[in-house]
């Protein structure tokens, strides 16, 4: 590391700032959180403004400043719909609950108790919507947010007309300013999305480098790893941003090209898509190849590791953001003769197969990156052209896909999660009504407000725990914070003003990031706040910080107590979901390879696939949590190496399947998919068995992989592979070569699923073996490597 920062610091200041540059797009992908942040402070800063005007007419007090401000905000957070139609819709329907709810409050203003029980209800509510997708949680918000903000300024029924007229200013200055003045056109998103592809991609590249270049002691590939998870949750957001944006036409006659001859049968989206999936999978090679090497501790000769170093570098050379596009093709055709003495060698075993391995990683890289550049800029183009033409720059909605690929699952032993949830946020919150009442009178709302959020983006009892920790750990920051701030300022109101905008934008800057942070820089507001209105004190902030954690613990004790969801049997859930996606994939990608009429998306299906297993990796975060056991941790970590394995060749097989079909084949091919399938589905029912409740581990326990309908593939998958090498009619050569493809992965993924089944039967469920030394370590399973 030390020779890392020897050499950033010697770097020439061209170089630093495109370094900057690459980093800046990197941060934050299609600079979502920068607009999100800057057009919700702005809309606040609106709202003020005209609530002030309107205070000053009617000589209300400032409490309707304050309300429409947290509205405007508030409208911001919650409405997270990227179609602009639908954001405009849920927007200017947030107007009604928030109406609503702010009238039954001032109703029931000098009834205390029907307040609080009608609060906890309307609290309820707001969870169970959730279930509706991003707009019920749009209208839960707004629901929740009026009836709490008008409890806390004691309004009664004579404000209630000025409240509203505060709930359409809020709402209508985010309607304006987000929906209306600071839309973002699609080709603008697309251009920033790309770029921060190529910067998280120059991450990666860096990582392999480093990797490549470690010649002794313990190599440390946890950047490696990092690299390519957020390079995978980059190309997620270029594909979901495509999708819905585009239509899938052909753009250039009915022969399915382009103009420049590229194979364009599923149109703009999907050949884009294809080449964006193509990048990542590339960049994966590469990865995936550099770890096993470098676990292995594989003896690469000087010479050879400087070669395969210095195609490295110029492919992150390459994919610097603002490398100009002649210098790029330079560098990528540097990279390829980097490594053409490596590549050129005949096929070997071992080491030198591995290191081999590398070499051709590389020069496929650097192939699917420079098509891939090139494309997607002339493709945003055009699609700038389309819509000047069109509607006015607005995205084109992506159909719903309802099809047999499965959701995330919203169940969990019977009861509804949301459901489940809402009864919990009945229990929590009831508490801290009380509780925090018992410790202060006046600021019970903290408490309330800390036990509604454990439950936010929460599935099981591990992530409440983890939420709530996060808001207490950053609001008792926020309180040094912002007694800090406020000694600064001095009680200067200009300054204060100024400093209290800039923690906010922070606040929503981070909000998608940490619930630390957010909660961090809202208490910071908070003290300053509260010196510009000349009521800061220390006991208030340290009270703050007393109501945030009684809360966020009454939270997390109902998540613990009422109707729990253990985070084995979330995990459970996102494992069956993603083998499932898995499943579906598949026949959707040998129906398509064999020209099925029906077949279906292949690259739709397998997009399927990487959402589900994300989710599984969300979900895996509570049980590798450093106090959980060891045992717990290293078998989580295994599982999700080797599902997150799988994922890749599926998407692997969908991309080869989706650029043509090879008919003919389907005699020993589809014998050896269903073969594949059915160890699929038997490790999804182990998997289920093994992390799912207690019950169902017990019965498990022992069982071997043959009941559960596992055995391996190979022997049809060995009759498959010389059909598909010795298919040679006239042409075929390339249809040769994606029979050859797809034989070889579909014996990747029977491995996987094969040996992670193995592993796992016969051992105690509730502790999972550590995961397996080996050759097949890196790859995810004992017997993986062996294809």
């Amino acid at each position: 590391m030390t020779g890392t920062a020897e050499r950033g610091r010697r770097l020439p200041a061209p170089v630093r700032w495109g370094e900057l540059r690459t980093w800046a797009a990197a941060v934050d992908p299609g600079h979502t959180r920068l607009h999100l942040a800057s057009v919700a402070t702005a809309a606040m800063l609106l709202a003020a403004v005209v609530a002030s005007v309107l205070r000053a007419l009617t000589g209300q007090p400032v409490t309707i400043v304050l309300f429409s401000v947290v509205l405007a905000m508030i409208s911001n957070l919650a409405v997270n719909e990227n179609d602009l139609g639908r954001r405009r819709v849920t927007t200017a329907l947030m107007v009604l609950p928030a109406a609503a709810s702010a009238t039954l409050s001032a109703v029931l203003s000098t009834n205390r108790v029907a307040a609080d029980v009608v609060f906890v209800l309307v609290m309820m509510v707001a969870v169970a919507v959730r279930r509706y997708g991003p707009r019920g949680v749009a209208l839960g918000m707004a629901a929740f947010m009026p009836f709490f903000f008008v409890q806390f300024l004691h309004a009664g029924p004579g404000e209630l007309p000025f409240l509203l007229a505060g709930a359409v200013i809020g709402i209508g200055s985010t309607f304006l300013l987000r929906c209306l003045v600071f839309t973002r056109r699609s080709e603008v998103v697309l251009d920033a999305l790309f770029r921060a592809f190529e910067a998280r991609l120059h991450a990666l590249l860096l990582a392999a480098v480093e990797a490549v270049g470690t010649t002794g002691g313990e190599p440390d590939l946890d950047p490696l790893l990092r690299a390519q998870a957020r390079l995978n949750e980059t190309a997620l957001l270029v594909t979901d941003r495509l999708d819905e944006t585009t239509d899938d036409r052909p753009d250039d006659g009915a022969d399915g090209t382009t103009g420049d001859g590229t194979d364009d049968t599923l149109g703009p989206v999907a050949g884009l898509r294809q080449w964006v999936i193509d990048s990542e999978l590339a960049a994966e090679r590469v990865a995936m190849s550099v770890r096993r090497s470098v676990e292995h501790h594989d003896p690469v000769p000087d010479q050879d590791r400087a070669a395969l170093a210095e195609g490295l570098r110029a492919l992150a050379a390459a994919t610097a953001v603002g490398t100009p596009g002649a210098i790029a093709a330079r560098l990528y055709d540097d990279a390829r003769s980097a490594v053409t003495g490596i590549v050129d060698r005949p096929s070997g075993a071992g080491p030198a197969a591995r290191e081999q391995r590398i070499g051709f990683a590389v020069v496929r890289l650097a192939d699917a990156m420079q098509t891939t550049v090139e494309q997607a800029r002339l493709r945003i183009a055009e699609h700038h052209d389309t819509e000047r033409e069109t509607a006015g720059g607005d995205p084109v909605p992506s159909p719903d896909h309802t099809g047999d690929a499965p959701a995330v699952r919203d169940r969990f032993d019977g009861l509804a999660l949301h459901t489940r949830q809402a009864v919990q946020v009945g229990v929590a919150t009831s508490l801290a009504i009380v509780v925090g009442e018992l410790i202060s009178p006046a600021r019970w709302y903290w408490a309330v407000i800390a036990a509604f959020v454990v439950f936010a983006g929460t599935a099981s009892r591990g992530d409440g725990l983890s939420r709530g920790w996060a808001r207490a750990v950053g609001t008792a920051g926020g309180v040094v914070a912002g007694m800090l701030l406020a000694l600064l300022v001095g009680g200067n109101v200009v300054a204060s003003l100024a400093l209290l905008f800039v923690c906010v934008f922070l606040a929503l800057y981070l909000v998608r990031i940490s619930q630390a942070m957010m909660a961090f820089w809202i208490t910071a507001v908070l003290a300053l706040l509260y010196g510009v209105i000349g009521q800061f004190s220390v006991q208030t902030l340290v009270l703050r910080v007393e109501e945030t954690v009684v809360g966020g613990a009454l939270g997390m004790l109902a998540a613990y107590l009422v109707l729990p969801t253990r985070s084995r049997t979330a995990f459970a859930e996102a494992l069956d979901d993603a083998l499932t996606a898995v499943d579906v994939s598949l026949r959707t990608s040998v129906d398509a390879a064999l020209g099925r009429p029906g077949a279906g998306d292949p690259l739709e299906k397998a997009r399927a696939v990487d959402t589900a297993v994300a989710t599984v990796r969300a979900r895996a975060v509570p049980l590798e949590h450093p106090v959980a056991r060891r045992p717990l941790r290293r078998g989580v970590h295994h599982t999700v190496r080797v599902v997150g394995a799988i994922d890749h060749y599926t998407r692997l097989l969908a991309a080869q399947a989706a650029t043509a079909s090879v008919p003919g084949w389907a005699a020993t091919l589809v014998p050896a998919a269903e073969r594949v399938r059915a160890d699929v589905d038997g490790l999804r029912r182990i998997l289920d068995d093994g992390w799912g409740p207690a019950d169902r581990r017990e019965h498990a326990a022992g069982a071997a992989p043959a009941d559960y309908g596992v055995g391996s593939a190979e022997e049809l998958l060995a009759a498959a592979a010389p059909d598909a090498a010795s298919w040679t009619p006239t042409g075929a050569g390339p249809e040769r070569t994606r029979r050859l493809a797809a034989a070889r992965l579909l014996r990747r993924i029977d491995q996987l699923a094969v040996g992670l089944a193995r592993e796992l039967c016969g051992r105690t469920w509730s502790e999972p073996a550590p995961a397996a030394r080996g050759a097949g370590h890196a790859d995810g399973s004992g017997t993986a490597a062996a294809g």
